[in-house]
């Protein structure tokens, strides 16, 4: 209860919501289904708000056995009293727990070890503490004279080494200088003499300085990777005022002592030689977590907006993954997918042969009906738009479009991709990636690893670990909000589908290659490997299309069906299902019917009862449908046709901190810096927006947008 009480406090919500969550996900109900399918128990929250709960109670659950680990460590020592077991049950944070920790932490052998061994403790505890006394020094040094200890000086030199670590050790002053150095240190940076920055990646960093809570995460992010490689030197200064003040709070000086200038000197050796440099330590790591959970949040983003873009269905593709020594690549594709036709074509330098190229594609879009060209955008990609330019403005419709190919030549030389085209070039493979994932770039991007699809920024330099966890979350919410066809989905991508692992998901692929194409949803408890708890968790976010039972194309649950069927009979209609008829006539029993007064006759809650209906008013319905088209161009524009002021639309390929790229149909995305973005409006990778040209830089070939209303005259 102590624990849901704190995560309540936390994140603002409801105990009884948490508490309800806490418990489906402790019956290993995944989030995907506790989201959609259990919205009565956690009162409606939605998937973001499931996974900061389950975030949270991982993280506190950490914490708890962090703190039970540090109390049996010191109490093994000997050393746990109430008053440092009550400071450590009462730390909430690791940080906190960690500093508390710090004194009893195993470390090599110190100054202070030695100093310890030799017997001078007491010594170096009478120094912090300012005894006041009418004895000589010589007389309260004299018993700690010994075969070990030579002289005078060494005992207070050792008695200092001691103090100095007791110093840096104290937890209140560690968090006093921590958080003070935050709010109030600074940062610099400088480059190294005879580092090697060529092409001076890091020049903004050369000599820089900055307030460190001014520092924004990007900043960061490239000046850890400057240090990483050599190139910068970076320091963290933090006022002596803040680091005195914090030690004197603690171990406050009195001139009356006769230990008082060996205080000072613990203290100047303890902030210069220990306490100084962990702190620069922490808050580095302080800034770098935060730096790459903003990166990794941006990331995550980003992913989405590119695995909810719209599938563009019933289009046979051409598509090119172009080159210039090795040739062009070229793969079409009919309207499922299905590998038709391959050729290579060098319709540039060295080889130029643009007339034996004109006449290959010519002819495959002939034979394949091919309605849509797709280019990578690649080495060469914005001189093969130009030859297919010429191409398309002869032909009406005929169309051509640029997408991303990152993560094509990773897909291609996957065990994927070799299974699925063992007697195609791994070139060829490229292109056949690059046609599909504009069918369905949900489909053949959850082939790749998702690092390797390129939305962000120094997704090398974040933790692994976590970027991996962030967009494994992303896919696997994005998929299961779409919904996957079981007859046709690959096994990659059932994968992520809830309740489904990649062994389920092979098992589910190779009965269906073995006993054809499931005709409903029940099938699948004959698959190996699906037990009642797999198909509960799954079964809502599989479709079948064409099966026996039409409630199998919905996200509506098996378990509802019953409740489903009611409805329909209640609405007693003929209309074709998903028909414009068929829609109007639900709408009209929604709008119609007391849902509050239904739910409780049928005895299921009233979210779910609204799910219900609505998936019965669109059938089977996309949710990136509702997302904008792709841009499909006829012909090429290039930066000497731009001009300031000129209006267009494009498409957001990349957002970063200080904006987006945003791809208008020439050689160069456009800036869209922060400042220009609309206040209040949400933009994503893939959305198509309305843009002005503000500036443009030919020699730097650089161009600089700014957001417009949507009822905007734009150019096409």
């Amino acid at each position: 209860m102590e624990l849901i009480k704190t995560i309540a406090g936390n994140l603002g919500l409801p105990e009884e919501k948490i508490s309800q969550t806490i418990q489906l996900l402790r019956e290993e109900n995944t989030i995907p289904f506790i989201a959609r399918y259990r919205k009565e128990k956690t009162g409606n929250l939605n998937e973001e708000e499931l996974r900061q709960i389950n975030a949270e109670w991982q993280r506190l659950t950490n914490l708890e056995n962090r703190r039970q680990t540090i109390i049996n460590i010191i109490s093994e020592q000997g050393k746990l009293d109430d008053q440092l077991k009550h400071a450590i049950t009462n730390a909430n944070t690791l940080t906190a727990l960690e500093d508390l920790y710090q004194p009893f932490r195993p470390k090599r052998r110190t100054r202070g070890m030695v100093a310890r061994e030799k017997g001078l403790e007491p010594l170096a505890l009478s120094i912090l503490n300012q005894e006041v006394t009418g004895s000589s020094l010589k007389s309260i040094i004299k018993p700690f004279i010994t075969e070990n200890v030579q002289d005078q000086e060494a005992a207070i030199a050792g008695a200092c080494d001691i103090a100095a670590e007791i110093i840096s050790e104290n937890a209140a002053i560690r968090q006093m200088v921590r958080e003070k150095g935050l709010a109030q240190g600074k940062l610099t940076s400088v480059r190294k003499p005879d580092s090697d920055d060529n092409r001076q990646v890091y020049k903004l960093y050369y000599q820089f300085t900055i307030a460190i809570n001014h520092l924004r995460p990007h900043q960061i992010l490239a000046i850890n990777r400057g240090e990483k490689q050599k190139i910068l030197k970076v320091v963290v200064s933090i006022p002596e005022a803040i680091w005195r003040s914090a030690i004197d709070s603690q171990y406050p000086s009195d001139n009356k002592s006769i230990f008082y200038k060996f205080l000072k000197t613990a203290i100047d050796d303890s902030a210069n030689r220990l306490l100084l440099p962990s702190i620069e330590r922490d808050i580095r790591r302080i800034l770098t977590e935060k730096a790459e959970n903003h990166a990794i949040n941006i990331f995550a983003n980003n992913l989405k907006g590119l695995l909810t873009q719209p599938p563009l269905v019933d289009k046979v593709i051409l598509a090119i993954d172009p080159g210039f020594r090795t040739g062009s690549k070229i793969a079409v594709v009919d309207s499922t997918g299905k590998l038709l036709d391959t050729a290579t074509i060098y319709p540039h330098p060295p080889q130029n042969n643009k007339d034996q190229a004109n006449q290959i594609i010519e002819k495959l879009v002939k034979e394949h009906h091919v309605s849509l060209i797709v280019i990578g955008n690649g080495t060469a990609s914005r001189e093969t738009e130009s030859f297919i330019a010429d191409i398309t403005r002869s032909n009406p419709s005929l169309h051509y479009l640029i997408t991303s190919e990152a993560g094509a030549s990773v897909y291609s030389a996957s065990k994927l991709a070799q299974n699925e085209f063992p007697d195609i070039d791994v070139s060829i493979r490229g292109a056949i990636s690059i046609a599909r994932r504009v069918q369905d770039p949900l489909a053949e991007l959850v082939k790749i690893d998702p690092k390797a699809i390129g939305v962000g920024l120094y997704q090398h330099d974040v933790n692994q670990k976590q970027l991996s966890q962030s967009l494994d979350q992303v896919v696997e919410s994005v998929v299961n909000a779409v919904g996957v066809d079981v007859n046709t989905a690959s096994a990659p991508l059932l994968t992520y589908i809830s309740g489904i692992g990649p062994s389920l998901a092979e098992n589910i692929v190779e009965y269906r290659k073995k006993h054809g194409t499931y005709l409903n949803r029940k099938a699948l408890l004959d698959v190996p490997g699906m037990g009642p708890k797999s198909f509960e968790q799954s079964a809502g976010f599989l479709r079948i299309r064409s099966g026996l039972n039409p409630l199998d194309t919905t996200a509506i649950h098996p378990e509802s069906y019953p409740i489903a069927i009611k409805i329909l009979e209640q609405v007693n209609t003929n209309q074709k299902p998903g028909s414009e008829g068929w829609q109007k006539v639900i709408k009209q029993y929604k709008e119609k019917t007391n849902l509050a007064k239904l739910a409780e006759s049928l005895r299921i809650g009233l979210p779910t009862l609204e799910d219900i209906i609505d998936e019965l008013i669109r059938p089977g319905r996309d949710i990136r449908d509702d997302h904008p088209k792709p841009i499909l161009r006829t012909d090429v524009l290039n930066m000497y046709d731009l001009s300031e002021g000129m209006q267009l639309k494009g498409t957001i390929r990349n957002i970063v901190d200080f904006g987006a790229f945003v791809d208008i149909g020439v050689k160069v995305d456009g800036l869209l810096h922060h400042s220009q973005i609309k206040r209040g409006t949400r933009i994503t990778v893939g959305d198509i927006i309305d843009v002005r040209i503000i500036s443009i830089d030919l020699d730097r070939e650089r161009i600089a947008l700014e957001m417009r209303d949507q009822d905007d005259h734009y150019q096409q």
